[in-house]
């Protein structure tokens, strides 16, 4: 008798059911061969990290829980920025080879305003019996400044400053007095990149705790929180560099454009 085992009868010698493949068939690869251009010190529009700062922002927040609380069990949080923008209040001239204004100046001392706020889900236990844990998202918010001087600056930030002119005309018949229907104006606009910022990172230093005190098994409504935030926060400008020889980076700002009266050189 034959023990073999024998395939059924709806059954396809070597066929796996539901799998399919495909051999792979090996292709030949090359080297790319480069060509270089001759452009030796090329320019490029790109963005620059004008400063790098950690800022420290204390809040104090309650935070109403319904239903009431017995026990705090997680609290996760991050940050959300709405705003993080740079007021230049001092500036220093940018000048040509020869010593001549050119309308652009680097900032030297700035305001970074910061605001935004905190996003916090809170997984708590309640007073019921073999309750779900609860979840409460709450939003604090915040804002603030810092002061920025000219050694917190990476690379400073640049701004092209407009120029308005006016001229007036004696009245030509008499040569006593002004003509006030007649007038020259001259008006510069220079347009620059808005500074922008972008968040890094967040430390977190926190105490919450109930503003009434309660028994060890008893319930509170309010949470009240007390944060200390680290936030980093990069503030960059798109501005034009130029690559020098050695690797060496410059900012470039155009010299055109000249007004009828340009900023004088500090």
């Amino acid at each position: 008798m034959d023990d073999s085992c024998k395939p059924a009868k709806n059954h396809k010698q070597a066929e796996d059911h539901g799998v399919k493949s495909n051999q792979q068939i090996p292709v030949t690869d090359s080297d790319v061969t480069l060509v270089t251009s001759p452009l030796t010190t090329p320019t490029f529009k790109i963005p620059v990290v004008v400063a790098e700062r950690t800022l420290q922002i204390v809040v104090e927040s309650d935070i109403s829980l319904y239903p009431p609380a017995t026990e705090i069990k997680r609290v996760k949080k991050h940050v959300f920025l709405d705003q993080v923008k740079l007021v230049p209040v001092a500036f220093a001239p940018i000048l040509t080879a020869a010593g001549a204004p050119t309308g652009y100046f680097t900032v030297t001392r700035a305001k970074l305003f910061v605001g935004g706020h905190i996003r916090k889900n809170i997984e708590y236990a309640s007073a019921d019996y073999n309750a779900p844990l609860q979840d409460r998202i709450a939003n604090v918010r915040f804002s603030g400044f810092a002061e920025l001087t000219v050694g917190d600056f990476l690379s400073p930030p640049i701004f092209g400053v407009s120029e308005n002119a006016e001229s007036n005309f004696v009245n030509e018949k008499t040569q006593m007095d002004a003509r006030l229907d007649k007038y020259f104006f001259q008006n510069l606009v220079r347009y620059n990149e808005q500074p922008y910022g972008e968040l890094v990172a967040a430390n977190f230093f926190e105490l919450d705790f109930s503003p009434n005190s309660t028994y060890h098994d008893g319930s509170f409504h309010t949470l009240r929180e007390k944060i200390v935030l680290d936030l980093t926060v990069k503030v960059l400008q798109v501005q034009q560099v130029n690559v020098g020889a050695g690797g060496a980076l410059t900012s470039v700002v155009p010299d055109l454009l000249p007004g009828i009266t340009p900023p004088a050189a500090e």
